[in-house]
């Protein structure tokens, strides 16, 4: 590849490819589904959580709002390790997080029977943690694969700028609509699994990270667009 060639289509890191965002986004709308389904708190979305952990504590309900807080404190602890890994481990920090993330998830289902509330809350919004905080771009670009607010943000505004004229790529809108949409996916096959087979739901979350460890570790440093 030419020089100009490189200019025009600077290479994308092995983690920041469209494929490991989408599985990444599955798996984060996956277990979302899990948790409230089986806990009834969100294991991403923390702004939910303080919502309703007010909502609850305003009107004296303290017995409900105290559950939300574990999963904001394995949240935050989740950031803080990730911190340490993207400092220490440099480009190892993504496959890293992910054995981690998918050893954790093999943990919160063998203890699923028997101490359900600690290992869901803590341990799935800890792993929701370590992904959103290791795994941040997608070819460049800042995403989230644990909510969709952001990324909806995202894809409205590129296709403004692609229909008004701006930029005639509708490449990262369209790569940011297809993290919505999987993120939706992943919550609704969350929610008929966890349904339908609790005990084996999270398999389907920890093969998805499987194969994002598998790329992580197979794919080059950096791969052209």
């Amino acid at each position: 590849m030419s020089s100009l060639d490189i200019a025009a289509n600077p290479p994308v890191h092995h983690d920041e490819t469209v494929q490991i965002s989408l599985l990444l986004a599955f798996a984060g709308g996956y277990l979302d589904a899990y948790t409230w389904i089986i806990h009834g708190v969100m294991a991403n979305a923390q702004t939910a959580n303080l919502v309703l952990l007010w909502v609850h504590g305003t009107v004296g309900e303290w017995d409900r709002a105290v559950q939300f807080i574990p999963p904001m404190a394995a949240f935050m602890v989740g950031i803080l390790i990730a911190a340490w890994l993207r400092r220490f481990a440099g480009d190892k920090s993504s496959a890293i997080s992910t054995l981690i993330e998918i050893l954790m998830l093999v943990v919160v289902g063998i203890l699923h029977n028997k101490l359900p509330d600690v290992a869901g809350t803590l341990g799935i919004s800890f792993v929701a943690a370590m992904q959103t905080a290791i795994f941040t771009k997608v070819e460049g670009v800042t995403y989230s694969s644990v909510m969709i607010t952001g990324n909806m943000r995202q894809a409205i505004e590129g296709v403004f700028a692609a229909v008004s004229g701006q930029t005639g790529s509708l490449r990262r809108p369209g790569i940011f609509t297809a993290l919505c949409v999987t993120f939706g996916v992943g919550a609704a096959v969350g929610a008929y699994a966890t349904k339908v087979i609790p005990d084996l739901a999270l398999g389907l979350p920890v093969m998805a990270l499987l194969i994002v460890l598998l790329r992580c570790e197979t794919r080059p440093n950096e791969e052209p667009r």
